[in-house]
Parts: structure tokens; C-alpha cells; sequence
């Protein structure tokens, strides 16, 4: 059954993650490149995954375990995703006049926050499954944190960015399903676990809302996507 729900998930999500980049590749990736960079990375490490899942049930011998491959995969799609909610906040400071030393700030402060955290977790003699879900932990928890600032502080602008904002709400989904999902397991740690449903579910209505984003409000006026300051 567990299987059957990841089949379901990739014939979802794969679809939804091409049609993310063939928007943005339309024009919004101009704006937003680390975004772009996240969805080609998301849709390669998924494919990765779906190849690796099908041999490994079907008896081919791979030359790591499925869990070597799913947590290399894990790790940079969680570093990416981290990426993308402070590019995300890069760009909504562009107004701001002391926008130089806010991104200077927000960028240390992050940096040293993800590597710190991997130092802390990171033990060669423990199972990589093990300190990397910590590791992971922490960083979702921080891209939660920041991208409920964003959320805030696009609110609170004077010029509504409406693709800001869905885009932010998207992570904000993703973020708060995850942490819901991975409770559940916790406490229903069940082959096929309500939570893997909860955690799948988040990431097909992230995939869902950044497709609406950038297919309408962000690619909606290509002019201006151009005069717009990239969100690096």
C-alpha cells in the first residue's frame, strides 16, 4: 500500500514539477533563478528516487542502499529549499533602504545557522539516517521560521506582491505539513502511516499554488518580470 501512495505521489508530482519550470522558463525564472534551479534539482532528485524505489523492489542490485540514495537526496533538496526562502527574502527587501545590511545579516546568520547545525549532528559512527534527520529537522524548522517572516513582511508592504505571496504560502504549507506529518508518524508509526498521506498531500498543494503563481500573477505581465530586480 506504501508503495502504491508513492507511485501516486511521483504521477502527481512530476507532472506538477514540469509544468513549475516550463512556466517559469516562460519568463519568471529571470526573477527568480534559485527557485528555477530548486524545481530542475526537485525533478531530477525524484526521477533519482522513482529508479532507485523500482530496482530495489524489483531485486536489481544497486551499489548503495535505497536509504544511501534517499538521504543524498534529502540533504540537497533540504539545503535548496533553504536557499529559495532567503532568495525569497532577498528579494522582498529590494525597497527597504537598508536593504544591504538586512541581506548581509540574513545571509550569515543563515549560513552559520545550517552549518552550525550540521556540525552539532553529524556523527561518521551513526547511521547517516539518523543525524541527518536532525540535521534536516533543523533546517525545516528555520525555512518555517523564515518563511513566516516573509509571509509578514509582504503583508505588511505597501505594494501588494501577490506571486510573493503565494509562493511564500506554498512553503508555508509544505512547512506546516511536514511538521504535522512527521508528529503523526511519531505517534502512529504504522507501515503506511496517516502522516505519509499529510506530508504528500502538502507537497502536491505547494507544487499546486507555485504552479498558479507562476503561470498567472508572475507571468501574467512578462514586462515587468524583466524590469524587476532578479531574487537572488
Amino acid at each position: 500500500m506504501r508503495a502504491v501512495m508513492q507511485y501516486a505521489f511521483w504521477l502527481i508530482g512530476l507532472p506538477l514539477e514540469l509544468l513549475i519550470i516550463a512556466a517559469l522558463v516562460r519568463g519568471p525564472y529571470r526573477r527568480f533563478p534559485v527557485v528555477f534551479i530548486y524545481l530542475v534539482t526537485l525533478f531530477l532528485a525524484n526521477v533519482v528516487d522513482m529508479a532507485v524505489f523500482t530496482a530495489s523492489f524489483s531485486g536489481v542490485r544497486l551499489a548503495h542502499t535505497r536509504a544511501f540514495y534517499y538521504w543524498i537526496d534529502q540533504g540537497i533538496l533540504q539545503l535548496m529549499v533553504y536557499s529559495v526562502v532567503i532568495s525569497l527574502i532577498y528579494g522582498a527587501t529590494a525597497t527597504i533602504r537598508s536593504r544591504a545590511l538586512v541581506r548581509t545579516i540574513l545571509t550569515a546568520a543563515a549560513v552559520v545557522f545550517a552549518a552550525g547545525s550540521f556540525l552539532v549532528h553529524y556523527d561518521p559512527h551513526m547511521v547517516a539516517g539518523m543525524w541527518m534527520t536532525l540535521w534536516s529537522r533543523d533546517l525545516n524548522f528555520a525555512s518555517a521560521i523564515l518563511d513566516l517572516a516573509l509571509w509578514a513582511m509582504l503583508l505588511g508592504s505597501q505594494k501588494k506582491e501577490t506571486g510573493l505571496l503565494l509562493l511564500s504560502g506554498g512553503l508555508g504549507i509544505e512547512f506546516t505539513g511536514e511538521a504535522i506529518g512527521q508528529s503523526v508518524r511519531e505517534w502512529l508509526p504504522w507501515t503506511l502511516s496517516p502522516g505519509d498521506v499529510i506530508v504528500a498531500l502538502a507537497n502536491v498543494a505547494c507544487l499546486w499554488i507555485w504552479w498558479q503563481a507562476l503561470r498567472t500573477a508572475l507571468a501574467a505581465d512578462p514586462a515587468s518580470l524583466k524590469a524587476r530586480p532578479p531574487v537572488h
